[in-house]
Parts: structure tokens; C-alpha cells; sequence
């Protein structure tokens, strides 16, 4: 039997896809993206685990944006943390 994920979107992400940068990508996000992660979170060509002290979170690469997210295996679901633009996406707040 295949396990279908859930996914989850924290409130910072949420805000942010009603932002003008962002709004075009909310589509693809929906109907692309999320279909993807609810299938195989961890493996797929846009997507990368993070090394170091941010070793429990992915990232999708969707052009020059990049959409971070963790998994929680026990509950099946997929957190969506944050999306940022490529040049800003490694940099600390």
C-alpha cells in the first residue's frame, strides 16, 4: 500500500505566498509541487536534504526560489517552514 503524506504550511509560508514576489508561484506550488511531496518527500530531482545543524530539512528547488520543508515521518506529514528567493535562501534573519 502506498502512504499518501499530508501536508502542512506554517503561517510565515502561508503569509508569504500572498506577497507580489511570490503569488505566481502559489499555483505551481499546489497543483506540481505539493502532489510531489505527498508521494516521496525525500527523494526527487528538485530536491535536496540540507547539511549541518539543518540536517532534518529539505529543500525543493522551484526555479530561482526555494521551498524549505521537514518531514515527520510519525504522523506522515510534510511541514512546509518557509519558500525564499535563491540569492537569499542560506543567509541567516
Amino acid at each position: 500500500m502506498l502512504i499518501e503524506y499530508k501536508i502542512a504550511e506554517s503561517d510565515e509560508f502561508s503569509k508569504k505566498l500572498t506577497h507580489r514576489d511570490y503569488i505566481k508561484l502559489s499555483n505551481k506550488i499546489k497543483n506540481f509541487v505539493y502532489p510531489q511531496l505527498k508521494e516521496n518527500p525525500f527523494y526527487g530531482k528538485n530536491i535536496k536534504k540540507l547539511k549541518g545543524k539543518y540536517n532534518d530539512i529539505y529543500r525543493y528547488r522551484i526555479g530561482n526560489f526555494r521551498l524549505f520543508y521537514t518531514v515527520d515521518n510519525d504522523k506522515i506529514i510534510v511541514i512546509i517552514i518557509d519558500i525564499r528567493k535563491r540569492k537569499d535562501s542560506y543567509k541567516s534573519k
